[in-house]
């Protein structure tokens, strides 16, 4: 099972990396298993730490599709990595092991610490519509037109009927991608 998490790391020069990520468990360890080249598998191997964050705000996933990075950050407590300040819980990972791939390694990380910040209160339809869509532009330059109008047109529904102010926005943040990307697909045409 394939869990949509924020991944936090940071780079030699301390600077702080954002990424949404899809991550899965292993015998109690984390699998990362970010594409190459990718600025998390860099910072990954070099400093071999990363915060696992579980966050309900739909607006971090598509922020960092679309060029909103800016999202506040504290120290974690055992790794030298930032979690995110509005996280509903988060797990510190040490990487252990890699096993090679050429396109996508997988790291296997050991969790160091984990806390919890404040419950979970459910899932709304729209929450996961936007977290579709944001795949779905992780994806734009791989899929054919009419697959994208299609996923658009169902993705929309949920988000007519159970959105509220966060989802809107990065609904809107996604759309500006995707309506780019379709423009240039017809100047190109």
């Amino acid at each position: 099972m394939i869990h949509e998490v924020i991944v936090t790391t940071r780079n030699s020069a301390g600077q702080v990396h954002i990424a949404p990520m899809g991550i899965h468990w292993r015998d109690n360890r984390v699998v990362i298993s970010p594409f190459k080249p990718s600025t998390t598998l860099e910072n990954l191997l070099k400093r071999r730490d990363a915060v696992i964050n579980y966050c309900d705000d739909v607006r971090v996933f598509a922020g960092c599709l679309t060029g909103h990075y800016e999202w506040p950050v504290q120290q974690a407590l055992k790794v030298d990595v930032p979690r995110l300040q509005d996280a509903l819980a988060h797990s510190e990972v040490r990487l252990e092991s890699i096993e090679e791939d050429e396109l996508r390694p997988r790291l296997l990380c050991s969790v160091v610490h984990d806390a919890n910040h404040r419950p979970f209160r459910g899932f709304n339809r729209a929450q996961a519509a936007v977290l579709e869509l944001a795949i779905l532009v992780s994806r734009l330059e791989r899929l054919p037109r009419s697959k994208i109008q299609r996923e658009l047109a169902y993705l929309r529904i949920a988000i007519d009927k159970t959105a509220g102010t966060r989802e809107h926005e990065a609904w809107g943040w996604l759309m500006d991608r995707i309506d780019g990307h379709l423009g240039q697909m017809e100047a190109g045409q």
